[in-house]
């Protein structure tokens, strides 16, 4: 058997610091585009797992599924086989009306309105990133020139309640960014097991968008919510190659 096998993700030792997670075990390949020698380690339900290498930094990338749940599952298991720094990839649905399909957003904190992170600790406890590492990614959008708002956003377990309009309108008016529904248990878990944790997010749906429209036609590549999805793979990546740097030097 594989050394340290995980029960969920399928993947043992791999001595590899740095992991990417995107939601959608499809964008997986589109990471692997960016990456040489791509390999594929594991898929088990939502968790699809390549290595590669990027300006030869090895990288992991896992997908986590839907969910702060699903999330929280991949972050413990990729910690026990040596992962230290994780990036969220993922998308999100506008809050504010500056915001703009295939902007990013850069979470520096979020609004912990999910389950998972709950189920550690009380809410006291804050949803932040990891601050060296938030740097660099803010740092990695500047030197590429990619459009991006940095600032709090807002975790979710749904999108179907009967209230959700109301919901985001109440979010929106105390300057809430964007929502999503894995960014607060990726950094609620990092903070308590000593993982450095970032959030780079894709805008899919804008302010007064259509919900199901929009991902229908994210899913589908129809709109530049695409070219979003690209530039935060770039992001990411690049501020994986400067930290790697700063740690090392």
């Amino acid at each position: 058997m594989e050394k340290n096998l995980q029960p969920h993700i399928r993947v043992g030792n791999e001595d590899i610091p740095y992991a990417l997670l995107p939601g959608d075990p499809g964008r997986v390949a589109a990471v692997a585009q960016f990456l040489t020698e791509p390999e594929v380690l594991a898929y088990n339900r939502e968790y699809k797992t390549i290595k590669g290498l990027y300006k030869g930094v090895p990288i992991l990338v896992t997908s986590t599924g839907i969910g702060g749940v699903s999330a929280g599952i991949a972050v413990e298991e990729l910690k026990n086989i040596g992962v230290k720094v994780m990036i969220r990839i993922g998308s999100c649905g506008a809050l504010q009306p500056n915001l703009r399909i295939g902007d990013l957003v850069i979470a520096s904190g979020a609004v912990r309105n999910d389950g998972a992170s709950y189920a550690y600790i009380n809410k006291a406890y804050p949803a932040i990133p990891d601050t060296e590492l938030l740097f660099h990614v803010i740092s990695a959008a500047r030197i590429n020139a990619i459009r991006h708002h940095t600032g709090i956003v807002r975790c979710h377990d749904s999108f179907y309640t009967d209230k959700e309009q109301d919901i985001d309108r109440y979010w929106s008016e105390k300057g809430i960014l964007a929502s999503d529904m894995e960014t607060a248990a990726l950094f609620v878990i990092g903070g308590l097991r000593g993982i450095k944790t970032a959030s780079i997010l894709n805008v899919v749906v804008e302010q007064e968008g259509d919900l199901e429209g929009g991902i229908n036609d994210y899913i589908d590549k129809k709109n530049s919510s695409k070219q979003g999805e690209e530039l935060e793979i770039l992001t990411a990546l690049e501020a994986i190659i400067s930290y790697d740097s700063f740690v090392k030097s």
